[in-house]
């Protein structure tokens, strides 16, 4: 029997270089199983109730993905959401984006 992985959602605000950034790293995980998304309209994915009932955990790069999640999915039980506080600054793969996703990640997932 295969054990259960993780299911992990990265959220940002228009799903273009810190959540994708964030999926690329984590996504040959062998305990994750990965998505991105975006909040706003105008994101490549935009974060849907679809990916919101997959994920066992969904991290946020800033607080106001956060709000908008509580706010948009308001009348299901949410995962647990926790905001990484990784601002609007890289571009996708950047590196010292890379470094702050992992560094991030490791208090939250120390097992992995």
């Amino acid at each position: 029997m295969t054990p259960h992985k993780i299911h992990v959602l990265f959220v940002c605000s228009k799903n273009q270089w810190r959540s994708p950034t964030a999926e690329r790293i984590f996504s040959h995980h062998p305990k994750l199983l990965v998505r991105s998304a975006g909040t706003r309209a105008s994101a490549k994915h935009q974060v849907s109730l679809k990916d919101i009932e997959w994920a066992d955990i969904i991290f946020c790069m800033e607080n106001t993905q956060k709000d908008m999640i509580k706010q948009r999915f308001s009348n299901i039980k949410l995962s647990p959401l926790h905001v990484l506080d990784i601002e609007d600054h890289y571009h996708f793969m950047d590196p010292e984006l890379v470094h702050l996703l992992q560094i991030s990640l490791e208090k939250f997932l120390p097992s992995l």
